[in-house]
């Protein structure tokens, strides 16, 4: 008969799976309101930075409000693929889908600025096809990402915000009442 008090060599011991932190939600948010009050007081000299193959970028992306179609702004990281820009619907890795999210479903034209300029853009999120591999350009990142993403009680979209070459880069406009959503 076997003796079970004795260890088991011959399974390795694995490190305990360090959770993922993150700072208190009011922290997250406040950090953002910052970004956004920086790159307004600068007139955008602050705040906004191009992507690198190590560090991800920060644009200004602008919306229309899918309840009040006025014009809506946020900063958000992003990475390019090719001529796209991607960058995942996430809300400080809370549950809540994001406004700007939303609000590109209900109208995916959108004009993002740039370190360089300003472009606008059509947003949709990525396919089944697409999502692994865009996914996995963001984890080198951020190592966490799929511990954060566990967070969520819904997939998070990685959204791809192509150029509309169609359109020039200008402000939203107010959409008129009979198309709010």
């Amino acid at each position: 008969m076997a003796d079970h008090s004795a260890p088991d060599t011959h399974t390795p011991t694995l490190p305990p799976e360090r959770a993922a932190r993150l700072p208190p939600r009011w922290f997250i948010r406040s950090f953002w309101a910052l970004q956004r009050a920086a790159y307004s007081v600068t007139g955008g000299r602050f705040g906004l930075r191009t992507a690198t193959a190590d560090r991800w970028g920060m644009l200004r992306l602008r919306t229309v409000g899918r309840r009040s179609g006025k014009e809506r702004t946020a900063i958000l990281g992003y990475f390019e693929d090719g001529p796209d820009l991607v960058t995942l619907a996430m809300n400080g890795w809370g549950d809540p889908e994001p406004a700007w999210w939303l609000n590109l479903q209900a109208h995916p034209d959108a004009t993002v600025d740039l370190p360089g300029g300003s472009r606008a853009v059509r947003a949709r999120a990525a396919d089944a096809d697409e999502r692994p591999r865009l996914w996995a350009r963001w984890a080198v990142y951020d190592k966490d990402l799929d511990a954060f993403a566990a967070r969520r009680s819904r997939e998070t979209a990685v959204v791809i915000l192509s150029p509309d070459l169609n359109r020039s880069p200008q402000r939203t406009s107010r959409i008129s009442s009979s198309s709010r959503s």
